[in-house]
């Protein structure tokens, strides 16, 4: 028997209102995008931390992004050896199926999978080594950007230096699929990396031509 259990009252009195006043108020424009299908202008992957509101801090209606969520917002390489790869499937619909214009990939700060992912990496998170560990094994994905930042000797300098590590590594990877590659070359696919500092709501964008991120 499945260990389901009954939705806890706080969210079913959410739902119920959410449907007697933002549903009834927009029946038609939900009926309109299930009756038509998704059109997302952008795929966005974030990070799954709680306080990370994609579709608030664009003022985004339902419909426009395609949103995956994983810890650290991080896309690994391409690799096609037949296991099961949830994000690398993300994009693979949204790419291919969607044909999204965009991919944003948004990193924050106080991020506790990067964190996580210093630990390990300094020797003081032993139980994210064990080969078991699956956010240690996910998080291997960024140590190639915190040995560029291992050097920094501030620690909060060093921590927001490697959340946008884990932004620009997953712009790299993002790169390491052939039918990304393909679509950027042709102009059909830009991508953008975005930095969100959640205590006073400013978004950073990494400039190429610059190599760094910058206030929007």
């Amino acid at each position: 028997m499945r260990p389901a259990k009954p939705l806890p009252k706080s969210l079913v009195q959410r739902y119920h209102g959410w449907k007697a006043t933002t549903f009834a108020e927009n029946e038609a424009w939900y009926r309109r995008l299930a009756h038509e299908g998704q059109r997302p202008r952008a795929m966005v992957i974030s990070c799954c931390d709680s306080r990370v509101h994609v579709t608030s801090i664009f003022g985004a209606e339902q419909g426009e992004f395609f949103i995956h969520r994983n810890i650290a917002n991080l896309v690994p390489p391409h690799e096609p050896d037949g296991l099961k790869h949830g994000t690398s499937a993300a994009i693979e619909y949204a790419v291919k199926s969607l044909r999204v214009a965009q991919i944003i990939v948004l990193g924050h700060s106080e991020c506790g999978g990067v964190r996580g992912c210093e630990a390990m990496c300094t020797g003081h998170a032993p139980e994210l080594v064990e080969e078991g560990s699956f956010v240690g094994r996910w998080m291997d994905v960024l140590r190639p950007g915190w040995e560029l930042v291992k050097d920094i000797s501030d620690d909060d300098a060093r921590l927001e230096a490697l959340e946008k590590q884990a932004v620009l590594t997953s712009l790299d990877n993002l790169m390491t699929f052939p039918f990304v590659a393909e679509a950027v070359e042709a102009g059909d696919l830009a991508l953008h990396g975005l930095w969100n500092d959640i205590t006073e709501g400013a978004l950073e964008i990494y400039d190429a031509q610059s190599d760094a991120f910058r206030a929007l």
